[in-house]
């Protein structure tokens, strides 16, 4: 039976972690807020600039650029895949559903091959060591990702696509739906498909004129699409990781808590007992006198 002494400083110990994951949680949520905004800001752009995409596409032979072209072997060829994790932990299960997902891709493609592109020293530490091809590795991103970060990451999975040493590139990422909230999405980043550029329900397919022509604007625009299309993913998965982090230190304040109150019981129920014998000892002393 542990002494008084041992309870005083396991409940000790218990309010020293609760004052961190409290302070985490508040780090998390101010951080959340500014990530949140930058999502909110960013969804829109995404969504114009593929309108502009859709009425570019619209008006050019597929063929004439190779992120357009839908090879035969897309879906039994070489692949790349791209997690993106966090450099962090303490957010419950973020990065392992990530990793799940990594692992239920390889497990529906048995056979294939595959290269991974690892963004985030969690996805790193543990895909790294399965003995998989490993393309590029990203960690250490800073608090606030910018198009640099997009086209590092961009930069190899474009060049492999078009010299054909892949024939698809797929993003596996937390994408940020409510503080409560994050969705893994499994998304095929390249060969670009046409249906990615169609204009939603209602939308006009607006007609432009074109300086100096549609088809070189597309080149131009079709790399920039890429990089959006992973800086989006980034600052995704930048807003899910502080909201998961948020919520897994509230869960765990709020257990530290009940510990604290259960081994505040245990600890009286010792301190009494310890009293109801001293007194037992007292009155018998006194009787045997």
């Amino acid at each position: 039976m542990p002494s008084l002494i041992d309870m005083r400083r396991r409940i000790r110990a218990v309010k020293s972690t609760q004052q961190i994951t409290k302070a985490m949680k508040m780090v998390a949520a101010s951080k959340l807020r500014r990530a949140q905004e930058r999502v909110i800001a960013t969804r829109p752009f995404g969504k114009v600039a593929r309108h502009v995409l859709a009425s570019i596409a619209a008006r050019v032979d597929p063929a004439i650029h190779p992120l357009l072209a839908n090879r035969p072997s897309g879906r039994t060829g070489p692949t790349m895949v791209i997690a993106i994790t966090a450099d962090r932990g303490l957010c419950g299960s973020f990065n392992t559903n990530v990793i799940k997902a990594v692992s239920a891709f390889l497990a529906d493609h048995p056979g294939r091959p595959v290269s991974l592109g690892l963004v985030g020293r969690k996805g790193r530490d543990f895909l790294g060591k399965r003995g998989l091809p490993v393309r590029f590795e990203y960690v250490n991103l800073p608090k606030i990702v910018h198009f640099a970060e997009g086209e590092a990451i961009a930069k190899p999975a474009l060049e492999d696509f078009i010299a054909g040493r892949v024939d698809s590139v797929y993003l596996i990422y937390n994408e940020f739906k409510s503080v409560i909230q994050q969705r893994v999405v499994v998304e095929q980043l390249l060969p670009l498909r046409p249906a990615d550029f169609a204009p939603e329900e209602g939308d006009a397919l607006v007609d432009y004129i074109y300086e100096p022509s549609p088809e070189r604007i597309l080149e131009l625009l079709l790399n920039q699409l890429v990089v959006a299309q992973i800086l989006r993913a980034l600052i995704e998965s930048n807003a899910a990781f502080f909201a998961a982090q948020m919520t897994a230190m509230d869960a765990a304040t709020r257990n530290s808590t009940d510990m604290i109150d259960s081994l505040t019981l245990y600890m009286n129920k010792l301190r009494q007992a310890a009293i109801t014998r001293e007194i037992i000892e007292v009155v018998s002393g006194a009787q045997a006198l």
